[in-house]
């Protein structure tokens, strides 16, 4: 048995899917609301779907590389980078807006945006791509905008929604798109996955 294992800690819930790449048997996709206490749990949390000493059976990694918590993604993203250069096999680092997009079925570019209280908005730039893999691709990086009025300064004619985690729902989008590069053999190196956190308090 091989299997696909996917992370995402982009909102204060932890989520962790666990795909058969081999067998027709449901995924298995669970919740876990840690938000601080995730340092602490992420091990024990990814264990309860996947046993340590069945951790060589993975053939490929997923993780939400955000925007999202600095700490929480960045654990993550540590922890897949490290299992994926242990087992040498592919890592997908996937960007949590482009998740929501791909869920939301974005029908033409589209802005997706975050608020942060007192800080701003983080947004990207969506849309339908027939060339990428699964069909959506970010077109604008998420970066601090000062406000909703700055994205439309930005591109004025395209619609703003908002980027809203669904974390079961997303940690499905993360196994869907990394189950496709798998059945394509697309290369997927742990070295240039990082964090995307545009407010992170230090360098990345």
């Amino acid at each position: 048995m091989s299997w696909l294992l996917a992370l995402h800690s982009s909102s204060p819930v932890l989520g962790v899917g666990l795909r058969s790449l081999e067998d027709d048997i449901p995924d298995q996709v669970r919740q876990f609301p840690l938000g601080r206490d995730l340092s602490g749990a992420l091990l024990e949390s990814v264990e309860s779907l996947l046993p340590a000493q069945s951790w060589p059976a993975l053939a490929r990694l997923a993780v939400a590389t955000g925007p999202g918590g600095f700490t929480g993604t960045r654990l993550t993203v540590v922890l897949a980078r490290t299992l994926a250069q242990q087992l040498e096999i592919p890592l997908d680092g996937v960007g949590s807006f482009l998740l929501v997009a791909r869920r939301l079925h974005l029908a033409g570019p589209t802005w997706l945006s975050q608020a942060l209280p007192r800080r701003g908005v983080v947004a990207g730039v969506y849309g339908p791509c027939p060339e990428a893999l699964g069909g959506m691709a970010q077109r604008r990086e998420p970066r601090l905008y000062e406000d909703s009025e700055a994205l439309r300064a930005a591109e004025p004619d395209l619609p703003v929604l908002a980027a809203e985690v669904d974390v079961e729902r997303d940690v499905v989008q993360l196994l869907d798109l990394s189950a496709e590069a798998h059945a394509a053999a697309v290369p997927a190196p742990w070295q240039p996955v990082l964090p995307l956190y545009p407010t992170a308090p230090v360098p990345l």
